[in-house]
């Protein structure tokens, strides 16, 4: 893989993501059905959050122990909006970015993924996942920065 290389070559461009008025519920049925770890926020197509697994998890914590409590449960599930869990504030790059500026990012464990933006426009999502992928599926690629 070389490092120099920009971040469109191995980001992921299929995002799903979700309005902000989408409930919590909404956003676990995607985290389950599609093994993901981060949903990006959108609103006409302008990132302006993302609800991470860890988000989704501390808002779900607690302990369901009857009918009552599974009750509760579902009625949070379905009335509480992403936009009340999103974190707003995002480090975003450009497809033109280079592959080690995404790495160095991931190194200093800031984040676990980046959404790709052109003009606030989301185009993509790069995460730590992508990374291992590039490096496991293309065990003879060499780190370069050539």
């Amino acid at each position: 893989m070389n490092l120099l290389g920009p971040i469109s070559s191995i980001m992921s461009t299929n995002v799903v993501s979700l309005p902000p008025s989408a409930s919590i519920e909404e956003a676990n049925k995607i985290f389950s059905k599609l093994k993901i770890h981060h949903i990006p926020i959108t609103e006409a197509g302008e990132l302006v959050g993302m609800v991470s697994k860890s988000d989704f998890l501390f808002f779900q914590r607690g302990f369901i122990d009857n009918r009552q409590d599974a009750k509760v449960h579902s009625i949070r599930m379905k009335h509480y909006a992403v936009s009340q869990i999103m974190t707003k504030a995002l480090a975003t790059l450009e497809p033109s970015d280079k592959i080690n500026v995404a790495i160095e990012i991931f190194k200093e464990n800031l984040f676990h993924a980046i959404p790709i933006c052109v003009n606030k426009q989301l185009k993509g999502i790069i995460t730590t996942h992508d990374i291992i992928n590039q490096l496991a599926t293309n065990p003879e690629i060499e780190m370069s920065y050539e």
